[in-house]
């Protein structure tokens, strides 16, 4: 299916009522739908609104609380652990972040683990809000068990996304890494499969492990790691800091999120920041990141290649783009918004297509 482009502020609006009909607080209904429609301006489809059936399926059920924050109850100078709850990931993603920057400034580095959460959206959200922050940010966490072992035959790690952000400068957009450690993400097999589309070789196996194309077939078997056992070795060590060393969910201990949506996710999430100010002087840093960053993006090119960019640029031209011109929703998921808008009796915003 083809994307339908759609108002920000009108998809953005439509979000919020969704999860204000679950009893969410405005505020905090407003917060996630931002988060989720921002993913989707910068070209995150696979963490954008298509989510939000799930997440509103979840918060009925009960396996996903209505609380806007979780509970610190670790804070020892540099460091935090926060029990959320099974509040929305989002939220107390946005609270954990607020934390580590706020401990950064007063100790230089601070670090805030979180149990007990729920998928927290795209990784770098968190990240950019620390760059912004002037702290260099790293956000990471587990997901359900969903990549084997090299040599395995069973899912043993998840695709644990790692986001890094990095401050860029006065007038500068902040370097912003967010990737998942799977060749792909489920969101993606998940948007091939409601379309009736292929994956690319070396994205999945079915459920004996066999390598395979097929969208369906993949959405039961394994995701491959990125870059063989460097990628799976990263996920574990993602799975160390967001779930053993949190106290959640690790491994096969994390619950898939469309199993079984009446039971809790169970993830971890870890965040750190950097205060750079207390490593070095701040014109220092930026103008050794200015060089950095024009000796990786300077010609010469291979062949057929234009330019060279940095991890976070071209999400944020998406992002300008579809300021302007809308965002880009698949039809199936604005039909699967709509439907779920006439199940609740939430108005549709007008400017949304119908």
């Amino acid at each position: 299916m083809t994307d339908r482009p759609v108002p920000a502020q009108m998809l953005s609006s439509l979000v919020t009522r969704l999860f204000g009909a679950t009893g969410l607080p405005e505020g905090a209904a407003a917060t996630v739908a931002e988060a989720l429609v921002d993913a989707d301006l910068r070209g995150l489809q696979s963490h954008g609104t298509m989510l939000v059936p799930m997440y509103v399926e979840r918060l009925r059920r009960g396996s996903v609380s209505t609380r806007v924050a979780g509970e610190v109850v670790v804070d020892l100078g540099a460091i935090a652990v926060i029990d959320a709850g099974h509040a929305l990931g989002i939220l107390t993603g946005d609270q954990a972040i607020a934390l580590a920057i706020d401990k950064a400034h007063r100790y230089g580095v601070g670090a805030v683990a979180v149990r007990h959460a729920f998928h927290f959206g795209a990784a770098g959200r968190f990240a950019r809000t620390a760059a912004q922050a002037g702290t260099i940010g790293i956000a990471l966490a587990n997901t359900r068990a969903m990549m084997p072992a090299p040599g395995g035959g069973h899912p043993v790690v998840g695709n644990n996304p790692i986001a890094v952000g990095v401050p860029g400068g006065p007038g500068a957009e902040p370097v912003v890494l967010d990737i998942a450690l799977s060749a792909a993400n489920m969101g993606r097999i998940r948007l091939a499969a409601g379309n009736g589309r292929n994956i690319p070789d070396g994205w999945a196996t079915d459920a004996a492990g066999v390598p395979t194309t097929d969208a369906a077939t993949a959405l039961a078997g394994m995701l491959l790691p990125a870059a063989g056992h460097k990628g799976f070795g990263l996920a574990l060590m993602v799975d160390v800091l967001a779930g053993v060393l949190s106290g959640g969910g690790y491994g096969e201990r994390v619950n898939g999120l469309y199993a079984d949506t009446a039971v809790p996710n169970e993830c971890g999430h870890f965040f750190l920041a950097l205060d750079v100010a207390a490593f070095t002087d701040l014109d220092g840093f930026a103008g050794r990141l200015r060089d950095l960053e024009t000796s990786v993006t300077a010609p010469p090119y291979a062949p057929g290649v234009e330019r060279v960019v940095l991890p976070g640029q071209r999400s944020a031209a998406l992002l300008r783009e579809a300021m302007a011109h809308g965002v880009p929703v698949d039809q199936g998921v604005l039909a699967s918004l709509l439907d779920l808008a006439g199940e609740l009796g939430v108005p549709i915003p007008e400017g949304v297509p119908s």
